[in-house]
């Protein structure tokens, strides 16, 4: 929840949403000192209700809220971005992202992959065609924004694109001028809210977990499993996971599967511990 609430953010207004970077990262600034606080409120509820309620409500809560709370600033025309795949009859049974397509004299690449690099570097929502809406016999590659086909072996393919966009009027960055950024630092406030709901309690939570003879290994183990593997990997996977579906809110099923996961098992297995004296374990 960390991870998926700053550093996607951030990603996510600057890299998608084309925010510029000062004005996101003040943004993350403001909803981190106003969210702050509440890591000591819930550390002290923890203390008067107990740990397992507010980790658990933090989770449901991210589960529930998590998708539908990054809008993008910038302008998104699904239907005017589209990735297009054709092939012959005869080569269907191969993956078409992994046929090579010459590129440049002499070097191969594969196309597909470095046309949604490129959609997905631009800010781009997409889609694959259907063979039926492509013309010609002859696999190829090719990207349509608008009523334009680019081909995608074209060696410049990049300012092609970069053309294109600009001509069906989606814009290069967002308009800094229509951000409405209380609103803004409002939603990314609450994404630092519910991660205080987690982090102000699993530290007391973990340490009553464990007896003392086992406490140090038993409660770095799963934190760190959770923070540096789950965590630490979800900038990569989400990436991956918008770059197979075009969509550009898709990665932020990553987070949203795992705090479900988290509040699944935490509600079945893990104990509450408020009251527990950690002298006598």
């Amino acid at each position: 929840m960390w991870y998926g609430g700053q550093f996607y953010a951030l990603f996510f207004l600057t890299l998608t949403a084309k925010v510029p970077a000062i004005n996101a990262q003040i943004m993350i600034a403001t909803s981190l000192l106003i969210g702050t606080p509440f890591f000591v409120i819930f550390g002290w509820l923890s203390d008067k209700i107990g740990r397992k309620p507010i980790i658990l409500a933090g989770f449901a809560l991210a589960s529930r809220d998590l998708l539908p709370d990054l809008p993008g600033p910038r302008p998104l025309r699904q239907s005017e971005a589209g990735s297009s795949t054709c092939v012959r009859a005869g080569d269907r049974r191969r993956r078409p992202e992994r046929m090579l397509v010459p590129v440049q004299p002499g070097r191969r690449r594969e196309v597909h992959h470095l046309v949604r690099h490129r959609q997905i570097g631009a800010g781009l929502a997409f889609g694959e065609l259907p063979e039926r809406n492509c013309s010609g016999g002859a696999p190829r590659r090719s990207s349509k924004v608008g009523d334009q086909t680019i081909q995608s072996t074209a060696p410049d393919f990049a300012k092609q694109l970069g053309d294109a966009i600009t001509k069906h009027g989606y814009p290069a960055g967002a308009n800094t001028a229509e951000i409405n950024y209380p609103m803004t630092i409002l939603l990314l406030t609450i994404l630092v809210i519910y991660v205080t709901m987690v982090y102000a309690p699993i530290a007391a939570w973990l340490v009553e977990l464990f007896p003392t003879r086992i406490r140090y290994s038993g409660l770095s183990l799963p934190y760190h499993i959770g923070n540096g593997w789950f965590g630490g990997f979800l900038p990569a996977t989400v990436f991956a996971i918008v770059a197979a579906t075009g969509n550009i809110y898709s990665g932020l099923w990553y987070p949203i599967v795992v705090a479900a996961m988290s509040f699944i098992v935490g509600l079945i297995f893990l104990p509450e511990t408020k009251d527990r004296d950690i002298t006598l374990m």
